[in-house]
């Protein structure tokens, strides 16, 4: 909430403030913006303020918190890979976390994490190790809803994440019932994503030891592919539409 505060702020020291169920601009009051349009609108200027690294960070986080649009990550990504970059790492990646085990929507968070950070080989195995994989031993002995809630949102985004970097995190995660349906939605997505990753044998292992009731949805359709030794729904075109007769 303090983070929030400091953007909105921010924002008033900008000429931009909350009106009825938008923003208006003091260049242009008569005008209301959606919060996708403050975003795109300033949200860059955060890593221009005479601040130091981490406290543009810190503020970039309350502007997404404030606003709850994807844009404002694409900013922070940008600032990282920029020409003051990389961003200090501490902070980039507990504002990701702490937004992960918050008890509101995350839409945004996973959606950055899934195209982004996810899909670029450069970028994919420190964000996942940042955001789950150096964690996933803590939780499944803790067991606390923050960090579930963490692990369930990562799981299921992570179905650009390269196998050899996921699959011992996926081991581990097994081991907790309250994951299970997550690391379902994963391998599902590893599939299915465009930029999905899997090794059908280990994928199938995993999927046999996941106790998930015989009536899951798409659960015979992942099982038969894999089966086949299919790796990805686009480098195996009519694999899933096979899967699907044979299984209903």
């Amino acid at each position: 909430m303090q983070a929030e505060e400091a953007a909105r702020r921010w924002l008033a020291d900008q000429g931009v403030r909350p009106m009825g169920d938008g923003w208006v601009s003091n260049e242009k009051p008569n005008t209301l913006l959606t919060a996708n349009q403050v975003a795109h609108s300033w949200a860059g200027d955060v890593f221009a303020e005479d601040l130091d690294a981490a406290d543009q960070v810190r503020l970039a986080f309350g502007l997404l918190d404030l606003l709850d649009e994807y844009w404002v990550t694409c900013e922070i990504r940008f600032a990282n890979g920029g020409a003051e970059g990389p961003l200090p790492a501490d902070v980039l990646w507990n504002g990701y976390r702490r937004r992960l085990e918050a008890d509101r929507d995350a839409e945004a968070v996973t959606c950055s994490l899934w195209v982004d950070w996810f899909q670029d080989d450069a970028t994919s195995a420190t964000a996942f190790a940042e955001v789950l994989g150096n964690d996933i031993d803590r939780v499944v002995t803790e067991r606390s809803e923050a960090l579930l809630r963490r692990a369930r949102r990562v799981l299921e985004c992570s179905g650009p994440v390269r196998w050899a970097v996921k699959e011992s995190v996926y081991h581990t995660a097994i081991r907790l019932p309250a994951l299970r349906p997550a690391l379902f939605r994963g391998l599902l997505t590893s599939f299915h994503d465009v930029y999905g990753d899997l090794e059908p044998a280990a994928a199938l292992a995993l999927v046999d030891q996941l106790d998930l009731p015989a009536g899951t949805r798409h659960l015979a359709e992942l099982r038969h592919v894999l089966v086949a030794g299919h790796k990805n729904h686009y480098r195996g075109l009519g694999a899933w539409d096979d899967a699907v007769r044979s299984c209903s």
